[in-house]
């Protein structure tokens, strides 16, 4: 039964990643112009937060393989015999 569930997994994995990878470059980019629109700053300040939300789209990015990685070792790993299994 857990096998069958197995293509609904990637799917939340695959949309994890991209949420993952697009909000924070977003939000930076318009907290950046909301700063720039407020306070008439330059355009310098939007150029900064699309490095920053790129930074932490990265950073993101490699959080969420590192979990993807470790979540495989898990599925990957024998337990052994349970408790009912013994023969």
């Amino acid at each position: 039964m857990r096998k069958g569930f197995g293509f609904l997994k990637n799917i939340v994995w695959f949309t994890q990643l991209g949420l993952s990878i697009a909000a924070p470059l977003v939000l930076c980019v318009l907290g950046s112009v909301w700063l720039r629109n407020r306070f008439t700053l330059g355009g310098w300040v939007v150029a900064l937060g699309a490095v920053l939300g790129v930074g932490a789209a990265f950073a993101s990015l490699w959080q969420s393989l590192k979990a993807m990685e470790r979540q495989a070792g898990e599925d990957d790993r024998d337990t052994g015999a349970n408790f009912n299994d013994h023969r």
